[in-house]
């Protein structure tokens, strides 16, 4: 029988661990953590959002880079492909109003407990506690408690994650240990970012800010945001995060800006501003005039007095409301980030997602250099080059089980 090592106990690793079994291997996945998935448990506590309901060539528009291979893998395992699969897992699912797919559970872990007990009923092991330290041909070695061990193997699948959320398992130590691999550099990805607040701005962390539009290098996407104690973050952010970041890479900073009350043209916004009371104060104009919750009063009020730190702060209350701006010079970090950027190039793998350095060595997920805005594309990724990668494993072994005449 077949015998394949899969390195990393992920969605990626256990989709290519699963496409694997059911077709005949001897599977046995490794993972440096004492029990799976669990960056995909954590993941799952703000509802598992597992892929997107809209049209697939819209859908394949949200990947960075645009590379053949990925988008390839997308389009043989697409997000009706992968809602098919949870829902033989017996986890329902529903489209909510954003388009986005979830189980109905809104939770990781009865998915997950679904999919680990069709793993062991194909013959799937899990071997936990397991650091990858490095690989000889197909032979990948392990730290373990117990000592280093080896794992003679027929073919190996990489699937350990890019940098992101480190204390889960992905912590990219990982590049280390393939020298001649070419790596694009890690950089946080669906990130908030640093912001110089004032100690009184700073107390506001934790504060929500509701229905906003967040507009950056002339895209505007509409959500909500979170203030922290350095700065901002949330899905408006994250949905431009990559294009920030980029700026700031070259340019040393960047000047987002925040539409308080976007669903209130800037001509409204003014209208209503002019009606103030006699010796009614900035904050009870706009809490009373655009209901505008605390957090989002203080921002304005911040921006005010705080000119020279945000590149185009005005004192003008209706510009600040639905054009406020925020300078920042830094992401907020890989510890903070949803996933990440960068990881090994595209042109280090063949066809069947094999390193072309490491006959025998393929790789899946978030190893690989690609990024993609949160809304379901990061799992859809992982699992459609899971399968594409146990394709290419399978591909590559089947003339050894069935030998020319």
């Amino acid at each position: 029988m077949t015998r394949i090592a899969v390195i990393g106990a992920g969605p990626a690793g256990l989709m290519a661990a699963e496409v694997l079994a059911e077709a005949g291997c001897a599977v046995t996945v490794f993972d440096q953590m004492p029990s799976p998935a669990r960056k995909f448990l954590m993941a799952g506590r703000g509802g598992l959002n597992l892929t997107h309901s809209e049209a697939l060539d819209t859908f394949l528009t949200r990947y960075r880079p645009a590379a053949p291979l990925l988008l390839d893998a997308v389009r043989a395992f697409p997000p009706a492909a992968l809602t098919a699969w949870c829902e033989g897992l017996g986890i329902e699912t529903f489209v909510g109003s954003s388009g986005r797919v979830f189980p109905k559970t809104l939770k990781a872990s009865p998915l997950l407990r679904a999919w680990m007990g069709r793993l062991g009923a194909l013959g799937v092991e899990l071997r936990t506690r397991h650091r990858w330290s490095g690989i000889a041909a197909t032979a990948p070695r392990f730290a373990t408690p117990a000592g280093e061990v080896t794992q003679d193997a027929d073919a190996v699948v990489l699937a350990m994650g890019g940098a992101s959320w480190p204390r889960l398992g992905s912590d990219g130590g990982w590049a280390a240990l393939l020298p001649d691999v070419p790596l694009a550099p890690f950089a946080p990805s669906n990130v908030g970012f640093v912001v110089a607040w004032s100690a009184k701005m700073a107390a506001q962390a934790g504060a929500p800010l509701k229905r906003i539009a967040v507009t950056f290098g002339g895209v505007t996407a509409r959500g909500e945001a979170m203030l922290t104690a350095t700065g901002i973050e949330g899905g408006a952010i994250y949905a431009l995060s990559a294009a920030i970041r980029d700026a700031i890479a070259r340019e040393g900073a960047a000047t987002f800006t925040l539409d308080l009350r976007p669903d209130l043209d800037a001509a409204e916004v003014a209208r209503r501003l002019a009606m103030r009371g006699k010796g009614e104060t900035v904050t009870t104009m706009l809490r009373k005039a655009l209901a505008m919750p605390p957090a989002a009063i203080a921002l304005v009020q911040e921006t005010r007095h705080a000119a020279s730190r945000h590149a185009g702060a005005t004192g003008d209350l209706a510009t600040l409301v639905k054009a406020l701006p925020l300078t920042t010079r830094a992401p907020q970090g890989m510890a903070r980030a949803i996933s990440s950027a960068g990881g090994i190039a595209w042109d280090a793998l063949d066809a069947r997602f094999m390193l072309r350095a490491h006959p025998g060595v393929f790789v899946a997920g978030e190893m690989l250099d690609w990024e993609a805005p949160t809304g379901g594309y990061l799992l859809q990724g992982c699992f459609a080059t899971a399968v594409a990668a146990a394709k290419g494993v399978l591909a590559s072994i089947t003339p050894a089980r069935h030998p020319p005449a």
